[in-house]
């Protein structure tokens, strides 16, 4: 079988403001069609305010972009690579009528999520299909590079993020510290469509295996639940967990952001405002791990399994040794979690 020819990559995220003008227009793209209390929406914006209404997902998406252009060259590609976000500029839309007019035909996409769930998958799936229809007949065909959250090389820069956070504690506190892996909750109703709960605690598991923590010294936990209240999402959240940590006489915690990629803002917002604020009451020594944004072996990671496809490798090497599901999406995983009414 020939094997599939790409003549692009396009880079898919979430986008977040620039401007404090940008805050109430880009979350209500963010929440469309979805059931959260207007309240909510403005209790949010004024996270977005904390920092000016800017956001750094957009910046250190393009160090991202950056980063795997002057790598592609050491596994022989060069392909130009496009940015298109869900929600903010530059949107998908844009991004793939410019890529009409550059006479682009196949693209690979790599989305900037590590671990499978409606919103982290099948959404941005159908975010790319959306802007290829808008885009009009001649849309370059595009394929999704699926996730990634136990290759080893998203595993190491993780642990080498952690063992620096670590080493930030004096001394006496670096072998008796816990470990606190945080990642978005989702509601229940997700949840029980995907594998994001199963695929978050291997990825736990093997960085935490990788830094030689015992099980006792590590918990998964939960982080920026939305929606209504009434909602079951999946716990324990961070905070109650920091309440817990010192009940139990914790000695200190890291707080290790490992269902994010980047330090945005709702890592910035949610874990170095309040997870700090709250352990600075509770007098609980804390330390917040880098997430793996531009860690060299992240983006030779990114670079590697562009490579695999391109060349047609994938089959043999890692996607099917390290993803399951190989080196194609299913075309109905993580579907939609029902909607309840009101």
């Amino acid at each position: 079988m020939k094997s599939p020819r790409y003549d692009a990559i396009l880079f898919v995220s979430f986008g977040g403001p620039e401007r404090r003008e940008d805050v109430i227009p880009f979350l209500e793209n963010v929440l469309r069609g979805r059931n959260v209390p207007r309240e909510r929406m403005l209790a949010v914006a004024e996270h977005y305010y904390h920092f000016d209404g800017v956001s750094p997902i957009n910046q250190q998406n393009q160090e991202l972009i950056e980063a795997i252009q002057l790598r592609l060259p050491e596994f022989g590609l060069h392909l130009p690579v496009y940015w298109g976000n869900r929600n903010w500029h530059p949107l998908l839309p844009d991004t793939l009528h410019t890529m009409v007019e550059d006479g682009i035909q196949r693209a690979l996409a790599f989305v900037t999520a590590a671990h499978s769930s409606y919103s982290g998958c099948r959404q941005y799936r159908q975010n790319i299909e959306d802007a290829r229809v808008s885009a009009g007949p001649a849309a370059p065909q595009v394929d999704k590079i699926p996730v990634f959250y136990n290759h080893p090389d998203f595993i190491a820069a993780v642990a080498d993020r952690l063992r620096e956070a670590i080493e930030k504690f004096p001394a006496p506190l670096q072998p008796t510290s816990h470990v606190l892996f945080t990642a978005h909750s989702i509601p229940l109703s997700m949840a029980k469509t995907c594998e994001y709960e199963q695929q978050l605690r291997e990825s736990c598991r093997l960085v935490a295996e990788a830094v030689g923590l015992s099980e006792e010294r590590w918990k998964l936990v939960y982080q920026s639940r939305s929606g209504r209240p009434e909602d079951p999402w999946l716990e324990p959240d961070i905070l109650d967990q920091l309440h817990e940590c010192k009940q139990q006489q914790v000695p200190g915690v890291v707080i290790v952001p490992i269902g994010f990629l980047s330090d945005h803002l709702e890592v910035k917002y949610d874990l170095d405002v309040e997870a700090r604020q709250l352990c600075d009451e509770l007098q609980l020594p804390m330390q917040r791990a880098g997430t793996v944004g531009t860690h060299p072996r992240f983006v030779g990671m990114i670079c590697q399994l562009i490579a695999e496809r391109v060349t047609g490798q994938a089959a043999r090497t890692t996607a099917s040794q390290f993803n399951p599901a190989g080196d194609l999406c299913a075309l109905d995983c993580c579907p939609a979690p029902p909607r309840r009414p009101g």
